[in-house]
């Protein structure tokens, strides 16, 4: 039991941690290449101590060949005057320079594969801090889009919906009181019509509106004739 339950616990501070990272993803990404750019900008740094070491080895090579080049001649000399000794301390020189020189051609053929070797693993991280970088642009324009676009698709939808209805119930509301107004004038004139014939009727004036009495009577004596 006690197992399940520390399992539990462990479960649940995974999710929280899980949601908890995925909530300000764009907030560490942010942090992430800031680092990555702090250290591609140390792997830079790096890059140039080494060519500028390797770069003073290259100096100094053509500084030991003129010196080796000094010395041999003036040992060459001392020979050809018999001084020995003398050219037995310029062969030591030379060995001592030769030595160097042997050294500082190795130093600059490490430095040189060094520099390659870096200055690759440099590109190589500059390129993916770059693509990380638009990918993090891509990613931010991505979220404020998606947020304005649930902001729309909400609050706005909603109240486009409402002020529809508000609309469509106006119209209809104004349709029918056309309506019942046109029906009402319809209505007037006819009555006002009626009224006018049925008083000219009554003062002899054309046809009687309603049979008259005497003038069926007298229609009904022209027939019995």
């Amino acid at each position: 039991m006690f197992n399940t339950i520390v399992t539990l616990i462990r479960g649940r501070s995974h999710e929280a941690a899980q949601k908890l990272e995925d909530a300000n993803a764009l907030s560490i990404l942010r942090q992430q290449l800031r680092d990555a750019a702090s250290g591609v900008e140390a792997a830079r740094r790096a890059v140039a101590v080494v060519m500028a070491y390797a770069d003073r080895e290259r100096k100094a090579l053509p500084r030991s060949n003129t010196q080796l080049s000094d010395l041999e001649g003036r040992a060459l000399a001392a020979l050809g005057q018999g001084r020995e000794d003398l050219a037995i301390e310029a062969a030591a020189a030379i060995a001592h320079l030769e030595a160097e020189r042997n050294t500082t051609e190795t130093a600059l053929a490490t430095y040189e594969i060094e520099t390659a070797r870096l200055r690759e693993e440099l590109a190589q991280a500059e390129g993916r801090l770059r693509e990380l970088k638009r990918g993090l642009q891509l990613a931010d324009a991505a979220q404020k889009s998606q947020s304005v676009r649930g902001v729309v698709s909400r609050p706005v939808t909603a109240s486009l919906a409402e002020a529809e209805a508000t609309l469509s119930r106006l119209q209809s509301r104004q349709a029918h009181a056309e309506a019942t107004a046109a029906a009402v004038v319809e209505l007037s004139a006819g009555l006002s019509a009626d009224t006018v014939a049925a008083r000219l009727a009554a003062a002899g004036c054309g046809p009687a509106l309603k049979p008259d009495a005497a003038a069926i009577l007298a229609r009904l004596k022209e027939k019995a004739v």
